[in-house]
């Protein structure tokens, strides 16, 4: 066995440059679910788009009686849209996630890796992340409305759960704690490397938006696919961050 995770605590530069080295020697087994992910939402969107039709546009010089009988069909339809989308999302996103890191674990940990288990085994736990991902979620978003400053607290606090789901195989309650477990201490550099990672994603999807933009009813197909290419940096740079601070709270012995 080849082991390649980190027997001591990483800096963010270290985890940087290994995320993304790791990512390009294994490019395309990390973009595959993700590429699947968001050919799945694509697709789900064009077909809902069929079913689900946004009323017209109205003209510049609509009467407000016009405006008030256009504008509860326009809020129901795109609330319908964002929700069926947004399930759909989340489930093949945290699926996608999932395997990533499962991927990244056994590589590390083993030198080898099966794209095929990873999918299996992160199947196995996908009801543990969506429980831990609903509940990180609201959590966040309620701290996120109370200030902000608490919503980051929480997602730095929380940002290792689904590491800790897949490679040490907890339950979704028992996630948070371990995770705030692992960040303890270390509440500045987890939020720099989250932010990190962050703002490159974002930049990318934000272009992948604007690039995709003319293709009308397939551009939520044409971006997924394209933010597809830069995603899977979070689950490998996080899988790294998760071994980095097991290595720092529970050190090898000596000599091994």
């Amino acid at each position: 066995m080849n082991s390649r995770k980190p027997n001591q605590e990483l800096s963010v530069g270290d985890i940087f440059s290994q995320t993304f080295s790791l990512f390009s020697q294994k490019f395309a087994y990390f973009v595959i679910p993700f590429l699947a992910a968001g050919v799945i939402t694509g697709l789900l969107t064009m077909v809902l788009h069929l079913f689900i039709i946004l009323p017209a546009q109205l003209a510049p010089n609509s009467t407000p009686d016009q405006i008030l009988n256009w504008l509860p069909g326009y809020i129901a339809a795109t609330i319908a849209l964002a929700v069926a989308t947004g399930f759909v999302s989340w489930i093949v996103g945290s699926m996608a996630q999932g395997i990533s890191i499962k991927y990244t674990s056994d590589f590390l940990e083993k030198g080898e890796a099966s794209l095929g288990s990873s999918f299996s085994f992160a199947g196995s736990r996908i009801l543990s992340i969506l429980a831990a991902s609903l509940i990180t979620g609201v959590l966040i978003f309620l701290g996120a409305l109370a200030f902000v400053v608490p919503g980051i607290i929480l997602a730095v606090m929380f940002s290792l759960v689904i590491q800790t789901i897949i490679i040490e195989n907890t339950g979704a309650l028992e996630s948070l704690s371990r995770s705030r477990q692992l960040v303890k201490d270390r509440w500045l550099k987890t939020f720099g490397l989250l932010l990190l990672l962050g703002i490159i994603v974002f930049v990318v999807v934000g272009i992948s938006s604007v690039i995709s933009s003319p293709f009308g009813v397939a551009s939520t197909l044409v971006s997924s696919v394209l933010s597809a290419l830069i995603l899977p940096i979070i689950p490998i740079g996080f899988t790294l961050y998760y071994y980095s601070m097991e290595a720092r709270i529970n050190p090898e012995p000596p000599g091994q």
